[in-house]
């Protein structure tokens, strides 16, 4: 059931997709995460077996605050795996440990989501506008943080 929170329902399922994007980009960034932290192979491990830790901890939570935003839009979050990969802007693969690869994938989440930034500001959603530029810094910092420990 649609929450009635001023915004018409059409806008707010254009909300809501642009949102399942995130969601989908988020779980397989995720997944990737996990893999390197798993497949480490490097000089300085502990701090980057470390690094991966919590940013497997903060996308956890940020996949978390995506789907309630969802759901309180009043609308059902995605959650299973065909439809991550059916919606989301990343590739899958590889999974193989490279840093560069990894930070590359944090920069292109953040483009998109200066892109989907502008989609809800103009459906007028501040809640989701205000939530969506939280986001990038997030993975600004966690891309800052890799692209640091491989000089």
């Amino acid at each position: 059931m649609q929450a009635d929170i001023g915004i018409p329902e059409v806008q707010t399922k254009k909300i809501v997709d642009v949102l399942h994007q995130l969601l989908a980009d988020e779980h397989v960034l995720l997944i990737k995460t996990r893999n390197y932290y798993w497949n480490i192979r490097s000089s300085n491990f502990m701090e980057t077996h470390k690094s991966y830790g919590s940013h497997y901890e903060l996308i956890t939570e940020l996949i978390d605050e995506v789907a309630e935003r969802v759901t309180q839009l009043g609308e059902r979050a995605n959650g299973t795996m065909e439809e991550f990969l059916k919606t989301t802007r990343l590739g899958e693969g590889p999974y193989y440990h490279q840093q560069e690869q990894q930070v590359k994938q944090l920069l292109i989440i953040c483009k998109h989501l200066r892109e989907d930034i502008g989609q809800s500001d103009k459906y007028d959603d501040l809640v989701t506008t205000d939530f969506l530029t939280g986001v990038p810094a997030k993975h600004e910092k966690m891309a800052w943080m890799l692209r640091s420990s491989l000089k």
